[in-house]
């Protein structure tokens, strides 16, 4: 980093085992002698008042950007004077201080408008010494060696006191300089933060690319001079002559919905035995995770829920399109009340069914056989129904071996733009806590000027 920019000619140790050496001229001072501390609070639901305003009342949840304003999603709206918490004028330096991201990151914002605190946040108004954009500087570009440094004192990962905040040292920069710092960050994070939003629009385009690619081989094949018909069905359209149009019923030996809720209860679970598998394991498609078991007695008085390789499991409630096969050499056990169980005939490739049923296609019919009924729920009934193109068995497995080559080969660009990604944001956080520990000296940084437009130079 300091590679690229100016050094500070002369530094002092600054004797706090974080920050290291800091320019000669800046000071040190305790947080309690830069800041005003303010909490927040809950208000009463039988209050109907306190909930008519127009003030965000902000919690964790939306600490999702670093200002904070009247457009931001989720906070619940309340009204001035009935708050219990104290109402925040613009420019204050708001911080979650309790919750479970506080294992790996301090969120904190500033908010451009008026707004209360729930009981997990905290605000600090600045005086005149610290400027409140060069102090979140110094917590979001020294986030894990904060948290290290309060764990030392006894903090918690879920939650930080007000004394170890109050009595941790800040470099405290002449003013000038300190908007200078913010200046500057504010342009390059900028800067860093477009190429972030490009990577992660590259990464939405491949991840819809790869199902696109994945849904047309199921729907279409994959010759693209075989002769094609009708199918009968218009959001199904036009697919291969010789493919048949079944609905899944007749694909299926048999389809059994998980046991009712009060067939498996708390007391059942044994730390050996046979296991309980639901949409923990469903959804990362990893079935060696989990740990909840039933005796071999339940499991036998449960055996008609009891599942096998090749058996296509599918989560039932909340998150339609969570579907996984059943693998060799996973534990014997049974599906819990969240999961539904298909049993594939002999001439179906499970793992074609399992994309074809991830696919728009399918996922158009859900909506349809839903209708009226309550979305991201999926029952038997709707099952049965659903109509997919079916080619012979064989060219299901050459199917497979197409989408699993796609789906390795968008993997690795994914796989290389989320690279990208966290590359920029350790850039991002390194060049902001270079800047406000004083490790780089940007006092002589001036913006770029703005590209004249063709009319201006010609004028």
């Amino acid at each position: 980093m300091a590679g690229k920019y100016q050094a500070y000619s002369e530094c002092k140790d600054s004797g706090v085992e974080w920050l290291g050496d800091m320019p000669k001229h800046w000071e040190l001072s305790p947080l309690k002698h830069l800041a005003r501390f303010s909490g927040g609070g809950t208000p009463s639901k039988d209050n109907p008042e306190f909930w008519r305003g127009d003030i965000p009342w902000v919690s964790p949840k939306d600490m999702k950007s670093p200002r904070i304003t009247s457009t931001i999603d989720n906070v619940t709206e309340m009204a001035i004077d009935q708050s219990s918490t104290n109402l925040l004028k613009e420019g204050a330096l708001l911080m979650v201080v309790r919750s479970g991201i506080l294992q790996h990151s301090i969120p904190v914002a500033i908010n451009d408008v008026p707004v209360t605190l729930n009981q997990d946040m905290k605000a600090l108004r600045f005086n005149t010494r610290l400027n409140v954009q060069y102090a979140m500087g110094v917590i979001t570009g020294n986030q894990k060696v904060l948290l290290l440094e309060w764990a030392k004192q006894g903090a918690t990962v879920e939650s930080i006191e007000q004394e170890y905040l109050a009595n941790t040292s800040f470099p405290v920069p002449p003013v000038d300089e300190q908007q200078k710092i913010a200046n500057f960050l504010d342009h390059e994070t900028a800067k860093i933060d477009t190429l972030i939003e490009k990577q992660q629009q590259l990464i939405k385009l491949l991840k819809e690319k790869r199902q696109a690619v994945i849904s047309h081989a199921v729907t279409k094949g994959l010759n693209p001079n075989a002769p094609m018909r009708d199918s009968g069905v218009e959001w199904l359209g036009e697919v291969p002559e010789h493919w048949k149009v079944n609905r899944f019923k007749f694909l299926c030996d048999r389809i059994i919905a998980g046991p009712f809720g009060s067939s498996i209860t708390k007391d059942m679970y044994v730390r050996r035995g046979y296991k309980v598998y639901g949409q923990e394991q469903v959804i990362p498609n990893d079935f060696s995770i989990g740990d909840y078991y039933i005796s071999e007695k339940d499991f036998n008085e449960l055996s008609r829920y009891m599942v096998s390789s090749g058996d296509i499991l599918i989560s039932c409630v909340g998150t339609f399109g969570k579907i996984a096969v059943f693998p060799e050499g996973a534990e014997q056990g049974i599906i819990n009340p969240r999961l539904i169980k298909a049993v594939i005939n002999s001439n179906c490739n499970p793992y074609y069914i399992r994309e074809m049923l991830k696919s728009e296609v399918v996922f158009k019919q859900f909506e349809l056989l839903s209708r009226g009924g309550t979305m991201g729920v999926i029952n038997i009934a709707i099952l049965n129904e659903i109509l997919a193109a079916v080619p012979p068995s064989n060219e299901q497995s050459e199917i497979v071996t197409f989408i699993n080559k796609q789906k390795f080969k968008f993997g690795k660009l994914i796989e290389r733009a989320n690279h990208a990604v966290w590359l920029l944001k350790e850039r991002r956080t390194a060049l902001i806590s270079a800047a406000v520990t004083g490790k780089i000296d940007v006092r002589n940084w001036q913006a770029p000027q703005q590209k004249q437009s063709k009319r201006e130079a010609a004028a």
